[in-house]
């Protein structure tokens, strides 16, 4: 799985559920709570004012999180 900036929030979560708990402790929604999330993380992102380079640190942390699940 490659995850990207432009991942649709439902595909990144239904593909990797463990990026529920990361996003949420990162500030972007609460997922948990189930507010729906449309759009890509890097929309998700902006809306709560994180900035390009953090959300390219969403990305790789997400990655090595979908790499070490064998997505």
């Amino acid at each position: 799985m490659k995850i990207t900036k432009d991942i649709t929030i439902e595909d990144l979560v239904e593909s990797l559920p463990d990026s529920i708990g990361y996003l949420a402790d990162e500030g972007i929604r609460c997922l948990r709570c189930g507010e729906p999330i449309w759009g890509t993380l890097e929309e998700a992102a902006r809306e709560k004012g994180f900035d390009e380079d953090k959300i390219q640190s969403f990305v790789k942390d997400l990655q090595v999180m979908a790499d070490k699940a064998g997505k």
